[in-house]
């Protein structure tokens, strides 16, 4: 049986091309970058290399990029880092009900500290309005950090007007680019940000590797205590081979960034329109069009989503339904929750997200073998058999 993965949001399988780049700084070039010897430098230089292609490709300056072990440290580091060195200033912080848990649970962290938060509602589609940012701003507001896109429901958020917002007030803008980073543009300065957060994994590079760029002059506190490195802004050891193979997954998908975001916008609005045309009772969750290339989200009614992963997964479709990061939980989506879907249909979420080795076959596939199995379900379902007496 054939396996097709369609859970590109949750992580990706790393580039062979990568996996090549990273192997020699696992054994050969082992050397610890911290210390002075030439084998030690050879470290050092492939660091900074991997550093300037990451930084080329946000519109950073290299000195702006510290390296992480991940996405879910760089955002820590970016609101914790902010609230701590600001916090004569003010203590007042504004970001979206629908950030990803490793935006929303520093928050609640520095929630817990004294710091007073503004949790901004969403439309339907999940969009942040750029007036309401404006509006909740106050004399003691210090940060504000508002996603660049929804890693479950896909909307890509109106970064750059919040940035010219925020650059006017003069208040810190953090932006988690963890879906975007390597996929759409992502360029710091059009964007308006101080602070931009992105993972390797997503992009076909190595888990455990990620940076968080942070602009010349940000008054930042070191989320890490220890030794030096990383210009005392993030201490320990570097991850060597995370790192060269962040690097290396950058320039790869920058090179091919414009022919896999068409040819994933296509495939994701072919498998769209089947889906709403094989299946009664879909609602399409996120914006239309303002939404990543390679994202379908939809709630299928009266059935729950993890019966639905059960079954695709059965037939050798790999799905999920919400955030990786949240679906060992029974609770719905707090980002649907957010949108003004029901606890109950959003139960019923399924989000299926393309990538490298997806192909039109494959979503033939799943437009095939998905309408019984929703079929199936909804027999057995009270949900089903209770929406459709008349």
């Amino acid at each position: 049986m054939k396996l097709i993965y369609f859970d590109y949001a949750a992580t990706t399988p790393t580039h062979p091309e990568v996996v090549a780049a990273m192997q020699p700084f696992f054994t050969k070039k082992f050397g610890n970058p911290s210390s002075i010897y030439s084998l030690a430098q050879e470290s050092k230089r492939a660091i900074e290399k991997a550093r300037k292609i990451v930084a080329k490709a946000m519109g950073a300056e290299n000195e702006e990029i510290v390296f992480t072990c991940g996405g879910t440290e760089a955002d820590n580091f970016a609101l914790k880092g902010i609230a701590f060195a600001n916090k004569d200033k003010g203590n007042h912080i504004i970001t979206s009900a629908i950030e990803h848990k490793a935006v929303l649970e520093p928050i609640h962290f520095l929630e817990q500290n004294g710091f007073r938060i503004t949790y901004l509602g969403v439309d339907k589609y999940g969009l942040i309005d750029p007036e309401d940012v404006k509006k909740a701003i106050g004399k003691d507001t210090i940060l504000v950090s508002i996603m660049h896109a929804n890693n479950e429901i896909g909307t890509i958020q109106p970064i750059e007007e919040i940035g010219k917002i925020t650059k006017e007030k003069g208040i810190y803008f953090h932006t988690d680019a963890v879906q975007t980073f390597g996929h759409i543009d992502v360029n710091v300065d059009k964007l308006g940000v101080d602070l931009l957060s992105v993972a390797a994994h997503k992009l076909y590079g190595p888990k455990g590797a990620g940076a968080l760029y942070i602009r010349k002059g940000t008054k930042i506190t070191p989320f890490m205590q220890g030794g030096g490195q990383e210009k005392n802004r993030r201490a320990s050891t570097e991850n060597v081979p995370g790192i060269v193979g962040f690097g290396k997954a950058t320039e790869l998908a920058m090179a091919n960034m414009k022919e896999e975001t068409r040819r994933l916008e296509n495939l994701r609005d072919y498998l769209i329109k089947g889906l709403m045309k094989d299946i009664e009772d879909v609602i399409l969750n996120g914006h239309p069009k303002l939404r990543l290339p390679n994202n379908v989200n939809v709630c299928i009614k009266y059935i729950e989503g993890e019966s639905i992963l059960l079954s695709l997964d059965a037939k050798g479709i790999c799905a999920s339904s919400g955030s990786a990061c949240t679906s060992g939980t029974l609770e719905p989506s707090h980002v649907l929750l957010a949108c003004g879907i029901s606890a109950e249909l959003a139960h019923g979420s399924l989000r299926l997200t393309l990538g490298s080795a997806n192909t039109k076959e494959d979503v033939d596939f799943t437009l095939e073998v998905l309408p019984p199995i929703v079929k199936k379900l909804r027999l057995m379902s009270p949900l089903y058999k209770k929406g459709n007496k008349k």
